[in-house]
């Protein structure tokens, strides 16, 4: 962060935009004769390159300039990677089974990890009195344990990394004075939702550490939970990114066109569908719903099964029954690669700039990619590497979609 963050810091305090207000030379006049009247300042006459200057009774200072919001930009592109990293490790951590092991939340203590045999045999204890240990791993090991223990335990300690990448740099910005009122408003909203983010994950994970009489089923996570938690930090990722984009890349003058009017919609939808694909990926790992059928084209020897509405009422189906959550999600897929097919071949017929036309050729591979990922985890029955690969495939596929969105934004006028 030192290196994005320092160089423009030099450029931005060296520019000569960004130096405080002076006043401005008062017009000279002829008399008629040689001499030559200086008129007075007028109140409230300044010269500046940047925005006009807040004026009050205390001292002048003036609103962010181009090289600010240069850095502030990086800021966020940098705050978009670190929870692109909170999400990855996160479904690694639903996939090693790891996210029920640390049975207690606590802020501050929790950072410090155990340290001698007697710590660990207290908290190995403290996870047997729940329902994963009783149940699924009542045979393991202290050393099994530590595995999963430390998994959960790099998770937690990657989304605290999370939230102190954005709360101090924006509490820096913020007292420099370089986040104007729009700014101001994204950067406490996207504060706020890294804290509410932490609140949720704790939320998701207690519905796992309950004790569900007469039930002998593998110990999970509330579906609904985990999907709450993914999206949340699916909003929090493309909030950040696109507002990096808007900050770093300077907007194309198109032509505002009927056939471009209809690009950019088209585009805005495709962007909600391969969102929509991604949440729904929520339902099938909290379901373990990859593994009912693992054949494609068809789910095992139809192309619809027939346990698509075994339960009651029928919209439960859609979020409870895994043969269902897992043919929403083939659908959604292929929809989305559809639709990403359908978004390239209209843009060829605009003519668009080169970084445009990168950035539709970027996101039409991305969607076959994540297809192929898609297709090869679901047969070879959902191996880590392959299906944390292709979870990640998701928010490339994601940014690809916001930097074309961002590509064809309307200029304001």
């Amino acid at each position: 962060m030192q290196r994005l963050l320092l160089p423009p810091l030099k450029t931005l305090m060296g520019s000569r935009s960004v130096r405080l207000l002076v006043p401005r030379a008062a017009p000279r006049t002829q008399c008629g004769c040689s001499c030559v009247i200086r008129c007075p300042l007028r109140p409230g006459q300044y010269s500046t390159i940047s925005e006009v200057a807040l004026q009050s009774g205390r001292e002048t200072v003036s609103l962010p300039s181009k090289a600010a919001e240069r850095v502030v930009g990086r800021w966020l592109l940098v705050c978009s990677g670190t929870v692109a990293g909170a999400v990855i490790l996160g479904g690694v951590t639903r996939l090693t089974e790891s996210g029920l092991s640390m049975v207690d939340w606590h802020l501050i203590k929790e950072m410090k990890p155990p340290t001698s045999q007697e710590e660990w045999e207290t908290e190995f204890q403290k996870y047997q009195q729940f329902p994963e240990f009783k149940i699924l791993n009542h045979n393991m090991t202290l050393a099994e344990f530590k595995f999963i223990w430390y998994m959960e335990y790099s998770h937690r300690m990657w989304g605290r990394v999370v939230g102190l990448a954005y709360i101090l740099p924006a509490a820096y910005f913020w007292r420099k004075g370089w986040l104007n009122r729009g700014m101001k408003g994204r950067v406490l909203a996207l504060c706020t939702l890294v804290c509410f983010q932490g609140l949720l994950g704790w939320y998701m994970v207690k519905s796992g550490l309950e004790e569900k009489p007469n039930s002998h089923d593998i110990p999970r996570v509330s579906q609904y939970r985990l999907a709450a938690h993914l999206g949340s930090a699916l909003v929090l990722y493309c909030a950040s990114l696109w507002t990096s984009l808007s900050l770093l890349l300077p907007q194309h003058k198109l032509p505002e066109t009927r056939q471009l009017l209809w690009l950019r919609r088209f585009a805005h939808g495709t962007a909600g569908l391969v969102f929509l694909t991604a949440l729904s990926g929520a339902f099938v790992a909290g379901l373990d719903a990859g593994l009912v059928y693992n054949s494609f084209p068809k789910m095992g020897e139809s192309w619809i099964p027939e346990d698509l509405f075994t339960f009651s009422p029928m919209l439960r189906n859609v979020f409870e029954n895994p043969t269902m959550v897992q043919f929403d999600h083939r659908v959604l897929g292929i929809t989305s690669v559809t639709a990403i097919t359908a978004l390239y071949f209209l843009s060829r017929r605009i003519p668009l700039p080169r970084r445009t036309k990168m950035a539709a050729v970027t996101l039409l591979a991305l969607a076959y990619i994540q297809a192929g990922l898609g297709i090869s985890t679901l047969l070879m029955y959902v191996p880590t590497p392959l299906a944390a690969t292709h979870q990640s495939g998701s928010l490339a596929l994601l940014s690809g979609a916001l930097w074309l969105m961002n590509e064809l934004r309307r200029v304001p006028k």
